[in-house]
């Protein structure tokens, strides 16, 4: 599987995301990562951040729509697995980001920033780990 190289979506996603950290941060004084905040909603410990927490949830969900409203068009989505191996997917993630303290977004956006110990381990962790994947993925096992 061949990954489409795409410049300037890339960046105009890597702005949205820095933004949305900043303005977290200055708003809120809160992280912006993602498993984080949707942990903090399911499993609410304050019922104050609940507001904050679920705008931030809709807007993930929302944001394609609102693509859509500005292209003219969805953005192309290609997943080549089952449903089934989706949510494998999501329980690992969700439990590996449980081990690690936080996801990718929290680590390597937001945690890198303030140059978090934590973070400077935990994200070359997460990007050795996703390239021993893929190797095995389209190399050993020929998917």
């Amino acid at each position: 599987m061949e990954t489409t190289f795409t410049p300037l979506a890339s960046l105009g996603g890597g702005l949205a995301i820095g933004l949305g950290a900043v303005l977290l941060m200055l708003g809120l004084g809160r992280i912006l990562g993602a498993t984080g905040i949707i942990s903090g909603l399911v499993f609410a410990e304050n019922r104050d951040e609940g507001l904050w927490r679920g705008a931030m949830v809709l807007g993930m969900v929302l944001a394609p729509g609102l693509i859509y409203l500005v292209t003219g068009s969805m953005p192309a989505l290609e997943v080549p697995v089952s449903p089934a191996m989706i949510v494998v997917g999501g329980v690992i993630v969700g439990l590996g980001a449980s081990l690690g303290s936080g996801c990718t977004s929290g680590h390597g956006v937001c945690g890198l920033a303030r140059l978090s110990r934590r973070s400077l381990v935990a994200v070359p962790v997460f990007m050795a780990t996703a390239a021993i994947t893929v190797f095995l993925i389209r190399h050993v096992f020929g998917a």
